[in-house]
């Protein structure tokens, strides 16, 4: 992303299985909770109930993009709330990712959720442009790098952007179970579907203290890059799509090591391989490279929720002053070969 006026992040929501905010989300985080549990009563091929992470304040039968919506309300507010009290009538631009294409979540469920979600925010503040993807893992990156570009062309003074992700639908889970992906006992290496939504609320330095914002992180540099050994094909991953997106973020960002790394890996070895490929590929520019966090540990997969989850995490971090050094590197894969890096510094 080309360099021009600084971009801050000024608000922040975050909703999971963990908490219904960012700070006990990020505290539940930190000490190393598990969400994990027993779906209700789906159940899978080995007989056993399916392990999944869940919104336990949404009713389970309760699906499609009417749930997507419910998990994602709260959280968009949340990150909206320090302009809505400074500057009310201000426009923002939505910028939303769901979860790709997949049985449970059929072609034109982001334009759904989009549509839905921007009705019930329109009751609270002037939503003015944006749009939405099915972005996948790195959906929720590729909001907040597209919302980066809106803010330096002068086409947007505000950009909300979001990922919003539930694998909770029962012809998910049984997709994910006949592909085996679904963690159990009898599959260590699949991933324990959840669901949650992530919202940042984005400007310029000038314009967040032109307003009387106070900027929470710095969006140093955002990259995107594409893979083509994508997961579950028959090709050998190297690196070279997440490498590509590192290599383009750090030509951007000043010399400084990564202090800390936050990432979507979520037990399956792709996403693992793909990322000792992507460090070697970049070499000097890591305090410790084998010192990452994996969130979906504690809350699940989360999809396109995942980044800017990352940057909650980040904030809070730093509003409480266990942040490992100011340099922080967030990243994602998308099944559909996007990747998507984002660098987050001290205000």
């Amino acid at each position: 992303m080309a360099k021009g006026q600084t971009i801050v992040v000024v608000g922040v929501g975050a909703r999971t299985p963990l908490g219904f905010d960012a700070a006990s989300s990020a505290a539940a985080v930190r000490a190393g909770l598990s969400a994990i549990q027993d779906h209700p009563y789906m159940v899978d091929r080995f007989g056993e109930l399916m392990k999944v992470t869940r919104d336990s304040g949404i009713d389970i039968m309760l699906n499609g993009p009417d749930r997507a919506v419910e998990i994602a309300f709260a959280p968009a507010m949340d990150a909206l709330q320090p302009l809505l009290a400074a500057v009310p009538s201000t426009e923002v631009s939505l910028i939303l990712s769901t979860g790709e294409s997949r049985p449970g979540q059929p072609q034109g469920f982001a334009v759904q959720v989009n549509s839905k979600l921007r009705k019930r925010l329109s009751q609270h503040v002037i939503l003015e442009g944006g749009g939405s993807t099915a972005g996948g893992h790195a959906g929720g990156l590729l909001a907040i790098y597209h919302s980066c570009k809106l803010l330096r062309d002068g086409k947007a003074k505000f950009c909300l952007a979001g990922g919003v992700d539930t694998y909770l639908e029962p012809e998910t889970l049984e997709w994910l179970d006949e592909t085996e992906r679904l963690h159990s006992e009898g599959n260590i290496y699949g991933f324990c579907p959840g669901e949650a939504a992530g919202f940042c609320l984005l400007t310029t330095l000038a314009n967040a203290r032109a307003n009387g914002l106070q900027p929470q992180l710095e969006i140093v540099a955002a990259s995107t890059a594409s893979e083509d050994s994508r997961i579950k094909t028959e090709t050998v991953v190297l690196g070279e799509g997440l490498g590509a997106a590192f290599r383009t973020l750090f030509e951007d960002a000043p010399a400084d090591l990564v202090d800390r790394i936050i990432c979507d890996m979520n037990g399956e070895r792709y996403r693992g391989n793909e990322y000792g490929f992507a460090v070697i590929r970049n070499p000097g520019r890591f305090r410790n490279a084998a010192d990452f966090e994996t969130p979906a540990d504690c809350w699940g997969d989360v999809g396109a929720a995942s980044g800017p989850l990352f940057v909650s995490l980040v904030t809070e971090a730093q509003a409480r002053s266990y942040q490992k050094g100011p340099l922080s590197l967030i990243w994602a894969s998308s099944e559909n070969g996007a990747r998507s890096a984002i660098l987050l510094g001290s205000p």
